[in-house]
């Protein structure tokens, strides 16, 4: 077989960044023939594609990373949400069953008099009626007052029936109502023992891929070790430069989107309303002005003005970089450990409100606003729509485009950049 000449040696260990260093060298007098050099690109070009190809692959297991930590997210905060319907069930099957007990107590009262007026007519019955008294009067006037009270004392009796009657009939209608507060708080367990369930095997799965993918990023980022002909450890070093630098070119790509659309809808809502034109039209026949076109519905409009930050956010900001470095654990809400939710319950707790601990309905109970109106202390929100019942992470903003948050199991509560992730879709002042 021929050797290559000195040239197309260079030309090729160049190429591949001096992978090719065994390549034998011969004197540059031997001409490489026309399949020489092309032998030599396809092994370059090969050799490219076998490095973009496990650079894919990488690429891929940090989606399916990302994908697994998102469902796990989804599932804890499914638990938390099937938790807060318990919590509200119970409270109204408690009212229900109060409001029950009283109504039970008041029909006691009612037969207890109904039966005391039944006694007392009987009692009077022999006095009153019609024949003794024409018998027993002395007049007309005493045959009229004694009928009157027997009438009397006959209409009360009737009153007290009646108002036994709608006493017992509202009692029935209480204790059905705590009946059914009470099944409604039976299935309200159920489904929380089922979404605690869920959301135990989603993080055991999170868990596993994690260590599955972290295996098969090992293997690949070895392979491209062997293909640029480096050691494992500088390869590593590459790619975890190579994922940082694309993660804030997307921060930096998704940050600048963001500002335009502010800017965008600054500009909308500064612009005057148009005014017709003063230039005379040279036309003598007046020509119909067109309808304006409808406005362009926007889903889930933030309040126009939203309140101002309340006071409490400095404490509760001091309270989240408290808990930096501290674990993440689904379903907790502190001290020694968080889920996205329960940390920002526990920020806004110190900070003078009180938050349910479910991230859907912390932004139910908070103020909505837009991206450009974030101050330090506002939530958050990422969800997998436009409707705000898919949201399934929360985290807290501090000012200058960062957040402290609670990610998921295996990462702690960290300071990030608020884009350092996917972009996220609510926001919303407590």
């Amino acid at each position: 077989m021929r050797t290559l000449g000195l040239a197309a040696v260079l030309a090729l260990t160049l190429v591949t960044g001096g992978v090719s260093s065994q390549v034998a060298m011969a004197d540059d007098t031997t001409t490489p023939s026309q399949q020489d050099v092309q032998q030599a690109k396809d092994a370059v070009t090969a050799k490219a594609t076998d490095v973009d190809g496990v650079r894919a692959q990488l690429a891929l297991a940090n989606q399916r990373l990302q994908a697994s930590a998102i469902a796990a997210q989804q599932a804890a905060e499914a638990f938390n949400g099937a938790r807060y319907r318990l919590q509200q069930a119970r409270q109204a099957a408690r009212a229900a069953e109060h409001r029950a007990t009283i109504a039970e107590r008041a029909v006691a009262r009612q037969r207890d008099a109904y039966a005391g007026a039944i006694v007392t007519s009987n009692e009077l019955s022999p006095g009153l009626t019609a024949l003794s008294a024409m018998s027993q009067s002395d007049g007309i006037q005493n045959v009229l007052d004694q009928a009157a009270t027997m009438r009397n004392a006959e209409d009360d009796l009737d009153g007290q029936y009646d108002e036994f009657r709608a006493t017992a009939t509202l009692a029935g209608v209480a204790s059905d109502q705590a009946a059914t507060a009470r099944a409604e708080a039976d299935q309200a367990q159920a489904e929380a023992r089922a979404a605690r369930d869920g959301a135990q095997a989603a993080a055991d799965a999170a868990a596993t891929d994690a260590q599955a993918i972290a295996a098969e990023k090992s293997a690949l980022i070895a392979d491209l070790a062997k293909l640029q002909n480096i050691s494992v450890g500088l390869a590593e070093q590459r790619q975890s430069a190579l994922e940082a630098q694309a993660a804030a070119a997307a921060a930096a790509a998704a940050q600048h989107e963001q500002e335009l659309q502010q800017q965008q809808q600054e500009q909308q809502s500064q612009e005057p309303a148009s005014t017709p034109s003063s230039t005379p039209n040279p036309t003598p026949t007046p020509t119909p002005t067109p309808a304006p076109p409808p406005p362009t519905p926007t889903p889930n409009p933030p309040a126009p003005n939203p309140p101002a930050p309340s006071g409490g956010a400095s404490a509760a900001i001091a309270f989240a970089k408290d808990q930096l470095g501290e674990p993440y654990r689904w379903g907790a809400s502190g001290p020694d450990a968080w889920d996205c939710s329960g940390l920002t319950m526990g920020a806004w707790a110190a900070g003078g409100k009180s938050l349910p601990h479910y991230s859907v309905a912390q932004y139910q109970q908070s103020t909505p606003i837009s991206a450009g109106s974030l101050q330090p202390g506002d939530l958050v929100f990422w969800g997998s729509s436009s409707n705000p019942t898919s949201i399934y992470h929360v985290a807290l903003y501090i000012g200058g485009g960062q957040i402290i948050q609670a990610p998921r199991t295996g990462s702690p509560v960290t300071q990030e950049s608020l884009y350092y992730w996917i972009t996220p879709n609510f926001y919303a002042r407590p």
